[in-house]
């Protein structure tokens, strides 16, 4: 992503300083939309596609940044500036996930630094993001009985193991293993059982991976 993709959006009741973060932000190459109001400000976000992150101020009309940080369900990260901030209110808006919390007046420097590491946040989330679907086009591409032996097989048990608890005999779930192998595009054991982590397949979290 480069920082003409990217969006922020900035949230801020008053207008001196609405206009003056939008001049700020769009000097540094960003995409910037400014909005009166959080209601405003949701009616646009539904309509957009674009990598963004978002500049809210915590003292809105309609409802409030905390409030509006609720709805959102960690959606996009949020920068909160305020002049009216106290320790309770930063420590509940940053455990609920917000990037960082700065103090009106806004140092030009400071938000800055925080909209670019609110988009390395974004890039990370959006590589997870497609690491998770690729992972699970692959296990789409099991059958059924892969499915259990892949599930049995991260969890530390041995073929013969596996053979017993599916009613079948070790050659058979050793066929079966190489076709999960091949399937998840894995080579090790220690792969496979990080893949099965991620998705929740099986206890990945309770193996020594040996194999």
């Amino acid at each position: 992503m480069t920082d003409s993709d990217l969006l922020v959006f900035v949230v801020d009741d008053d207008d001196s300083v609405r206009r003056a973060l939008a001049r700020l932000i769009h000097s540094a190459g960003y995409r910037v939309e400014a909005f009166a109001t959080a209601r405003a400000f949701l009616e646009r976000l539904r309509a957009t596609t674009s990598p963004a992150c978002l500049v809210l101020d915590v003292q809105l009309p309609d409802l409030d940044g905390l409030a509006l940080q609720r709805e959102l369900k960690a959606e996009l990260p949020i920068i909160f500036i305020t002049g009216h901030g106290d320790i309770a209110m930063t420590v509940g808006a940053m455990k609920a996930g917000a990037t960082d919390f700065l103090a009106k007046p806004v140092n030009d420097v400071d938000l800055l630094r925080a909209i670019k590491a609110a988009f390395e946040r974004v890039e990370q989330t959006y590589a997870m993001r497609c690491e998770l679907d690729a992972i699970r086009v692959r296990l789409d591409k099991l059958t059924p009985r892969e499915r259990e032996v892949m599930a049995l097989v991260v969890t530390g048990r041995l073929n013969k193991q596996v053979a017993g608890e599916l009613g079948t005999v070790e050659k058979t779930i050793k066929a079966h293993r190489a076709r999960v192998m091949a399937k998840m595009e894995v080579t090790s054991l220690a792969q496979l059982v990080r893949i099965a982590d991620k998705v929740g397949v099986g206890d990945a979290g309770a193996i020594h991976a040996t194999g």
